[in-house]
Parts: C-alpha cells; sequence; structure tokens
C-alpha cells in the first residue's frame, strides 16, 4: 500500500537520551528544557523572533483570535481541511467563505470586499499547497478595514520567499506539525507573533491563562507542547533539509514523467520562492480519459492511495449548512479545483519502482 503521505521518522536510538533524561528531571511538560530549546532552534531556523509551541494548530488558531479579539464573522476559504473553518467556529465566529485564486487555489483577495459587513472583524486565509496568498493585497484589504490578518500556515513550513519565511505574513500565522506534515513532532503547532507583547499574551493564553501561580488574567486553554513532542521535533531539525531534498527529487520525477499527458495539468510554483515539496497535486481535466474520481479509484484498487485534498468543500459539509456561515454565490474556482484535484503520494521513502508505477497507472489508466 502506498499512502498519500508518511511521516519523516528520526532514527529511534537518537531518541533514547532524551527519554532518559525526561525519565532523570520527571519534566513532562510545561516548558521544560527541550520545549525552550526547540523553540529557539526554530527561531534561528526561520528568522522569526516570536514564536510559541503549541500541542496542535487547531488549538494555535483558536489562540490566535482570542489574542487579537476577532469577533464576528471572519472571512476565510472553503478549500482547506475542515480545522480551518472549525477553528473560527469553535471560536463563537463564523466563517464566510470567498473564493480561491484559480491559479494559486488561496484565497482571492478580489473577493473580500463583497463579503466585508459591520460584523467582520478578521481575514484568516490557507497558503495553500505551500504556495504563498497574494499577502499585498490583504494586506491592503485589512488595513483599508481595519481587520486583523491570521494565515492559516500549516503547509507553509520550510518555505522561503525574497524576504524570509512567508510565517512573517500577517498579524499571526499558525503551523501545523501532525504527522502528515514535511516536519512533524507526532503532533504539534506553531503561532508566530509579530510582537514580543503578543507572543507573551499567547504564552499566558495557552496555558489557561495564568501569569504568575495564583493570578489569572484570561480565560486560556490548554494548548501547551509537551515536552516528548518537542524532543522530536529537535531530533526532526537535524534531518529536515534531508528530508525536503528528497521530496523535491519526487516532485521532479513527477513533473518529468507526467508532463505532455493530455488533460492532466500540475500546479506552477513560483521561481523565486524556496519552497517545502508539502504536496503535489494534479489537476485532472474533462480531456483525460477519465473523470478524476475515476482515477482515484483506480489508483486505489491498485493500492495507491491519493487524496482528493480538498473535497468536497468545507461549506458543503452537513456541519456549516447554517444561516450564520455564508459564502460567496457560487465559489467557482474553488469547486472547480475541488471537482479537479488528485494530490499524489509524495514523501522522502518513496522508492523508484512505486514511483514507476504510479507513473504507469496514471498515464494508462486502463478503463
Amino acid at each position: 500500500m502506498i499512502t498519500v503521505t508518511r511521516p519523516s521518522l528520526p532514527p529511534l536510538q537518537d531518541l533514547i537520551p532524551l527519554l532518559e533524561q525526561m525519565w532523570d528531571t520527571r519534566i513532562l511538560s510545561n516548558g521544560g528544557a527541550f520545549h525552550q530549546e526547540l523553540e529557539s532552534r526554530l527561531s534561528e531556523y526561520l528568522g522569526l523572533p516570536h514564536l510559541s509551541l503549541f500541542c496542535n494548530a487547531t488549538i494555535a488558531l483558536m489562540v490566535a483570535q482570542k489574542a487579537l479579539s476577532v469577533s464576528g464573522d471572519v472571512i476565510t476559504t472553503p478549500y482547506s481541511f475542515a480545522a480551518t473553518a472549525h477553528a473560527i467556529a469553535w471560536s463563537g465566529n463564523n466563517p464566510v467563505f470567498c473564493d480561491v485564486d484559480p491559479e494559486t487555489l488561496c484565497l482571492d483577495p478580489r473577493g473580500i470586499g463583497p463579503l466585508l459587513t459591520e460584523s467582520t472583524s478578521a481575514i484568516m486565509p490557507l497558503h495553500c499547497y505551500g504556495r504563498t496568498c497574494q499577502v499585498d493585497a490583504i494586506r491592503e484589504a485589512a488595513e483599508k478595514n481595519q481587520l486583523s490578518v491570521i494565515y492559516d500556515a500549516c503547509h507553509s513550513f520550510a518555505v522561503f520567499d525574497a524576504g524570509g519565511s512567508v510565517l512573517r505574513y500577517g498579524d499571526m500565522a499558525v503551523v501545523s506539525f501532525h504527522a502528515t506534515k514535511v516536519f512533524n513532532t507526532f503532533e504539534g503547532g506553531l503561532l508566530v507573533s509579530s510582537t514580543a507583547e503578543q507572543k507573551q499574551q499567547v504564552d499566558r493564553l495557552k496555558n489557561f491563562g495564568f501569569v504568575s501561580e495564583t493570578e489569572v488574567s484570561d480565560i486560556g486553554i490548554n494548548g501547551k507542547m509537551s515536552e516528548l513532542n518537542a524532543a522530536i521535533g529537535l531530533l526532526q531539525l537535524d534531518y529536515l533539509q534531508e528530508a525536503v531534498k528528497k521530496r523535491s527529487l519526487v516532485d521532479a520525477y513527477y513533473r518529468e514523467q507526467l508532463t505532455g499527458i493530455r488533460g492532466l495539468n500540475m500546479m506552477a510554483y513560483e521561481a523565486a520562492e524556496q519552497r517545502n515539496f508539502a504536496y503535489f497535486p494534479i489537476f485532472i481535466t474533462e480531456e483525460f480519459p477519465v473523470s478524476r474520481d475515476a482515477l482515484y479509484e483506480h489508483l486505489k484498487a491498485h493500492g495507491i492511495y491519493a487524496r482528493r485534498y480538498f473535497y468536497p468543500l468545507i461549506p458543503e459539509y452537513e456541519a456549516y449548512q447554517r444561516p450564520e456561515c455564508t459564502a460567496m454565490p457560487e465559489l467557482r474556482n474553488a469547486r472547480l479545483a475541488a471537482q479537479q484535484v488528485l494530490c499524489l503520494p509524495l514523501y522522502p521513502d518513496l522508492t523508484q519502482p512505486e514511483l514507476k508505477g504510479i507513473v504507469q497507472f496514471i498515464s494508462n489508466p486502463g478503463l
């Protein structure tokens, strides 16, 4: 069975000394030595000073809204994993779905204006598949309308442009360190703040709102990363560049072998960006011999588990069939992407025979 992704793991023997240290100190949570070291090393790697580790990215997205006093309507993308909108709804806010750009599949800033109401307080776009949103246009719309911008950057760890890490954009940005991501801590997340004061507030909110042993200033939540997850992260950092390089070779192989197949298109990326090769989406159009769903089933029948990321759209879920969850009338680009996109298996351990088999089944669907 070839899955769409497979977690990268450090050598097990490298973890043993760190586990022994945890057993010696009995410090398992609450910002221990591994937690502090991982924040420091990530800050150095990303070139960003105000980072907060979390137990997962969903809680981090919720804390970001709390820290920025977001309330009411939040303009967001319909083309994402459900957690993007879930974090808005769990915070007591209303997701308002804006169509995506047909090229990048990121939130289209041209759609923001018609969705604005007196209740709009924030924009939560997704850097989709590691493509970076139109950050300047989104910033202009936010500043003009006094809105906060929280980037769901869960796909964009280790993505850099000419100015540095793309996690620097917005008032805050959130990254996922889930097992399926390029960089994982088994479970985990990261919130990037703009200022030291913001980070201090975020760190209080993720620890129940405690300021001291006897003082609670905010109604916080438990969003802390454990020492075990932080230790895993420290080990993973040592192998990150190697993993990204191997991913890039898989990406290059797909591009070479799939180019020229009628009805199959591949996503283009900005040449100036340093990519993380997190996903490999293909677009199956009407000119392809079979439908996207037929190809999906064909691959699955041969033990190849590609994924229809993201299908269905979030506003099509039963959970979002309610009046307060509004959307643009058509969401034309998002709906087309949801019908066409198939993400192919991509992880460092994919072998050449496996890759060759995937390409053969796509090139000759045999249906």
